[in-house]
């Protein structure tokens, strides 16, 4: 039976951020690649006015629902986070949870508890001083990422994630590490500061090291496809 990969964006993304790896991936996956609520192309202000977490995270576990046979959730970065959500509420559904350069977070956390009605795309420095490196992506493709990026809905960065069924950490779960190496991750995947990630709570990790940005899709799709083809598969 074919498997379904689901691909979940981060902040400012739409699913057209996954297109090169997309296109990189082997036959053999039914390939879902999202754009969620409030992040379609030319998105303004009204239609992400009252998005939260919750109509997020339901985007994805409706497409869940949808599907037959395996499903493996793919998050980057932001999409990472909802990437654990919906393993907690659909624990046997998910067959593999990849995160990449990401990680569920634990009960209660938020991504950016001061975040304003609309997350716009920050300058490029600024988000190289808050350790989201844009290595390897040139200047057009900047260029093109900033003209496709939308603002964020803040209600989803500003809201509190939400699990609570022990069943999450059974799931087999692959972490891609891209800008930060495994090795240096492996000593912060726990609950608290500063990732207040659960990844180190999973009963079957495997960390995959794909050194450059945190921008892989558009720095080394073609690598991130393989990385992604690889774990789900295993």
């Amino acid at each position: 039976m074919t498997t379904s990969l689901i691909l979940i964006p981060g902040f400012w993304l739409g699913a057209w951020a996954w297109d090169d790896v997309v296109a990189a991936l082997p036959d053999g996956f039914d390939v879902h690649a999202l754009t969620l609520p409030g992040l379609e192309p030319g998105a303004g202000p009204a239609d992400r006015a009252g998005i939260t977490r919750a109509d997020h995270v339901r985007a994805v576990t409706d497409l869940v629902d949808q599907l037959e046979g395996d499903v493996v959730l793919v998050g980057h970065s932001g999409g990472g986070a909802l990437v654990g959500e919906v393993v907690d509420r659909r624990p046997d559904r998910i067959r593999r949870a990849i995160y990449v350069d990401s990680g569920p977070l634990e009960e209660g956390a938020t991504i950016d508890p001061s975040a304003t009605e609309q997350v716009p795309l920050p300058a490029w420095d600024e988000l190289e001083a808050q350790g989201s490196s844009i290595e390897g992506i040139d200047e057009a493709a900047l260029a093109e990422f900033r003209r496709r990026a939308v603002p964020h809905p803040g209600e989803v960065a500003r809201g509190a994630v939400h699990v609570s069924d022990p069943r999450r950490f059974d799931v087999p779960a692959t972490v891609i590490c891209t800008s930060l190496p495994s090795e240096v991750l492996k000593t912060m995947a726990h609950g608290g500061p500063p990732f207040h990630t659960e990844l180190g709570e999973s009963t079957d990790l495997t960390y995959v090291d794909l050194p450059t940005g945190h921008w892989p899709m558009f720095s080394r799709p073609a690598d991130l496809a393989e990385a992604i083809a690889t774990a789900a598969r295993g």
